[in-house]
């Protein structure tokens, strides 16, 4: 499975790279060092602490977010500081259960919540949990990820996926979070107007939402004309916009509004922002319509300084920002289950655990057509 391609989209890429044959390995682990380098280590297992278990990470997914600790070793204030693993988009199998575990056993197939909030502050207390300061998050130094085979995690924070959902599609319940935790508050509508700028993984799960939300018409954009043509073979009902450099994001936005209607209520009532780049998000706020909801839900340098304060103030315009997700898991497992989602196709690629090197460095690759890379260990590991 090195370089496997999952859907005849893509060539499968076998020609990477790795540090050292990790064949011997008990634990290999993918780590991400404060000089931004990647290596592949022999990672020491750990028994359970009360309240945890001991999972094989089966699946995992490779996030933005994780190329950005890679590249530039910071999201926002968060830093790596040391050698820390990365990976947080992840499922497994349940292998040994600490002191005081009653809701798991042996065997049972869990999704990963991959944070640990403090269970203390004012924001746990008032159920925002995803706002907690003290929070231990998989993957952000220095709490180790999921690109390992061997992980402790709370069982508390663990949920048992049904027969009829593979590993991958249980990595994927992490990013369908994300868009769960956005939809909520974007103010997307049976049969209202809806534009998702960026058409990424988060913003082509976005658009799959969307669309089983009842949204329409349904618009998305991007630079890259082949992610929008993998966008049309998702969702085949909806719209795509190929953002030009050479307009501003006033005049890309007077285009994106052509594709809905000549008036103003036929403007989009709800944007989703899925990239975080400040002329995305600059476009997404001219495209909205009077009174609308834009949600920006991508992650973004630290300060924008062109966002239009006034066009947003004078048209009522509701800015609103996400942050992770909280009490999404459920619910993203009744939208796999449930067949109410089908997001196998995002996952493009997957190579074994002991190529996850490769797997970044693919990813690294902007030009390569990936869309989502898996990272899958077949191993029937043992303790």
């Amino acid at each position: 499975m090195n370089g496997v391609h999952t859907n005849g989209h893509i060539n499968g890429h076998t020609n990477g790279h790795t540090n050292g044959d990790a064949s011997g390995f008990k634990n290999p682990s993918l780590q991400v060092t404060a000089d931004h380098q990647l290596k592949l280590i022999d990672a020491p297992i750990h028994e359970p602490e009360p309240g945890e278990v001991t999972l094989q990470i089966k699946c995992s997914g490779i996030c933005g977010s994780d190329m950005h600790l890679w590249k530039s070793g910071r999201i926002g204030s968060l830093e790596i500081k040391g050698d820390c693993i990365l990976g947080h988009e992840a499922a497994g199998i349940v292998l040994k259960c600490g002191e005081g575990v009653t809701s798991l056993k042996p065997g049972d197939r869990v999704g990963i919540e991959p944070q640990e909030p403090c269970e203390k502050c004012f924001l746990c207390r008032e159920g925002r949990y995803n706002l907690c300061e003290d929070v231990k998050f998989s993957g952000i130094w220095p709490y180790a990820g999921s690109i390992q085979r061997y992980k402790n995690h709370p069982a508390k924070w663990l949920y048992k996926i049904p027969d009829n959902l593979s590993y991958t599609e249980g990595a994927l319940l992490e990013p369908l979070s994300v868009i769960l935790h956005g939809i909520k508050g974007a103010d997307v509508r049976l049969g209202c107007p809806s534009l998702i700028c960026g058409a990424g993984p988060i913003g082509l799960v976005a658009l799959a939402a969307a669309r089983a939300s009842g949204a329409h018409p349904l618009v998305i954009t991007d630079i890259d004309p082949g992610r929008l043509r993998f966008a049309k073979e998702l969702v085949p009902r909806c719209e795509t916009y190929l953002v030009s450099p050479k307009l501003t994001p006033a005049e890309n936005a007077k285009e994106i509004r052509k594709l809905y209607g000549d008036d103003e209520y036929s403007a989009p009532a709800s944007v989703m922002e899925c990239t975080g780049v400040e002329s995305s998000v600059c476009t997404a706020a001219f495209s909205v319509r009077r009174g609308g909801t834009l949600m920006v839900i991508g992650v973004g340098k630290p300060v924008m300084n062109n966002i239009p304060f006034m066009h947003l103030s004078l048209a009522e315009i509701n800015l609103k920002f996400i942050n992770r997700y909280r009490d999404t898991w459920p619910a993203a497992i009744q939208c796999l289950s449930g067949g109410i989602l089908d997001l196998n196709m995002l996952v493009t690629h997957k190579f074994p655990l002991e190529k996850a090197l490769d797997a970044f460095n693919l990813c690294a690759d902007v030009g390569n057509g990936s869309v989502k890379i898996h990272i899958v260990d077949e191993v029937d590991a043992t303790l």
